[in-house]
């Protein structure tokens, strides 16, 4: 069984016993929430290259979550991190993505989903883990299903989305045969990302699980 393990953390301080704890509990592929929301991009870049130094020293791969209140919650600042980034390493930086966070930030719509989130594709081809939450504009999570067993039309706006993104990274050759981590991600009440009066996100979960089987096994055929 493979163990994702996770570090939410801005203090340089706390890296290395961070990919310790989770080395500890078998997690070798890691999502990073690094750093907050008014972190400057220069002070997001030393971040990073300090704890992908200590992901090398101990041997596991990281990615940089695409998230709200991080350094990376909005386009122009994740791409800013990852340019800088690449102009220093000469590599791009790996990336966790969730696309909903971005989503919300610009108001999108399902006919322009695409065209406005796989503006780098270099940068989701380089991704090994990508949490798919339905998403529109103006939510960061919609329904899967509409209590009943039925898809809502949100979740059928979003899925052709989790196709391009899929699609995307399959058509990078350096992928063949590499593993990628795509969670059904759908935040409980608690969290905020659930409403009380919506179908259990954990139920939701396991739906769209299965929908993005579908979408894997049709573009794997």
């Amino acid at each position: 069984m493979t163990v994702l393990g996770y570090i939410g953390s801005g203090k340089a301080s706390e890296f290395a016993g961070a990919v310790q704890a989770n080395k500890d509990e078998d997690a070798h592929y890691i999502n990073v929430q690094l750093a907050d929301e008014d972190t400057l991009t220069p002070e997001a870049l030393g971040l990073t290259l300090l704890l992908m130094q200590e992901a090398r020293r101990q041997g596991v791969e990281l990615g940089i979550e695409i998230h709200r209140d991080t350094c990376t919650e909005t386009p122009e600042k994740s791409y800013a991190l990852a340019d800088a980034y690449q102009k220093v390493t000469g590599e791009l930086l790996p990336m966790t993505w969730d696309f909903s966070h971005f989503s919300v930030v610009k108001h999108l719509r399902p006919d322009n989903y695409a065209e406005r989130l796989l503006v780098r594709p270099d940068l989701v081809q380089k991704a090994q883990q990508f949490h798919f939450r339905p998403f529109n504009g103006h939510h960061c999570q919609v329904p899967v299903t509409d209590g009943h067993g039925h898809l809502t039309t949100e979740v059928k706006d979003y899925l052709p989305l989790v196709e391009a993104v899929l699609k995307c990274w399959l058509s990078a050759k350096e992928n063949a045969g590499r593993d990628l981590f795509a969670v059904p991600e759908m935040g409980p009440v608690s969290s905020g990302y659930n409403l009380s009066t919506l179908p259990s996100s954990w139920e939701d979960a396991k739906v769209l699980r299965a929908e993005i089987d579908k979408i894997w096994r049709r573009l794997t055929a």
